[in-house]
């Protein structure tokens, strides 16, 4: 049943969007897309004057009409109304972040692997060759990466692979023997640890001085705190002292108005 179910979602996916289709329309090579995503699509093409089909790269002589494609729309109806819909990571789209597969024609695929020898990104489907021939062997395979052209050296046309701390820069095996001679060179792996080391110890020491001023901080508020408290107590006295002075100077003032009057009243 969930074959079942998964194979009638594949069925009713956009190739362009990966989402439900959207009033779906039937292009003259046989895929169905989103009628906005497939006008979307050709309005890009129209400076070039040719008209493809994303998914299967196929060309068209002019620009199709689009007409509904009524059993698929009813289709997709009814498994909305069964709560199905297709899931976008199972068709392998291309995100932001994403790296597209170079083999790719039409809607391009998500690459899994790149190849420093190539020069290419590959998605699951067209690694497979490097994979089953022996041609591919000795291909180097990487994590899906952009800008490959950048490891390209533009002198000797090879792949660089080695780092010159003497001019930090990264050179091919050709510059080693030539322009970089005696120079201080390591493999780019090397320098990839050495610089990955380095950068631990620089996000150590920045955690310890983050340590050490929350440290600081947190004296610097206890200080504060003993010193609200100590001025607090300070008022606290200086008033007890006002207070007990004024009842002092009161009593005082009594006693010295009582005499005053005592020979008085006695006479």
């Amino acid at each position: 049943m969930e074959q079942s179910e998964e194979l009638k979602q594949d069925s009713i996916a956009c190739p362009i969007c990966s989402d439900l289709l959207s009033d779906p329309v039937t292009i003259p090579c046989g895929h169905s897309h989103c009628m906005n995503c497939i006008k979307s699509h050709w309005d890009r093409e129209d400076q070039e004057g040719i008209h493809s089909c994303p998914h299967c790269g196929q060309t068209f002589s002019g620009r199709p009409a689009l007409k509904k494609n009524i059993p698929l729309s009813e289709l997709v109806e009814k498994l909305q109304r069964d709560g199905l819909k297709p899931s976008r990571s199972d068709h392998g789209s291309v995100g932001p972040e994403d790296v597209a597969c170079d083999v790719c024609t039409g809607m391009k695929l998500k690459a899994v692997q790149s190849c420093l020898v190539c020069l290419a990104s590959y998605c699951e489907k067209h690694i497979q060759l490097h994979y089953e021939s022996s041609a591919f062997e000795k291909h180097k395979l990487v994590d899906p990466r952009r800008g490959l052209q950048e490891s390209i050296c533009s002198l000797h046309d090879e792949v660089m692979k080695i780092f010159c701390r003497t001019d930090e820069q990264l050179i091919c095996y050709l510059c080693l023997m030539d322009e970089h001679k005696g120079h201080e060179t390591v493999s780019l792996a090397a320098e990839r640890t050495e610089k990955q080391k380095e950068l631990q110890v620089s996000r150590q020491q920045i955690q310890q001085r983050i340590q050490d001023q929350e440290k600081d901080l947190k004296l610097l508020q206890q200080e504060v705190e003993a010193i609200n408290v100590s001025a607090d107590k300070a008022v606290e006295d200086s008033e007890k002292i006002f207070t007990e002075l004024i009842h002092s100077i009161q009593k005082t003032s009594s006693d010295v108005k009582q005499q005053i009057r005592s020979p008085a009243e006695t006479k």
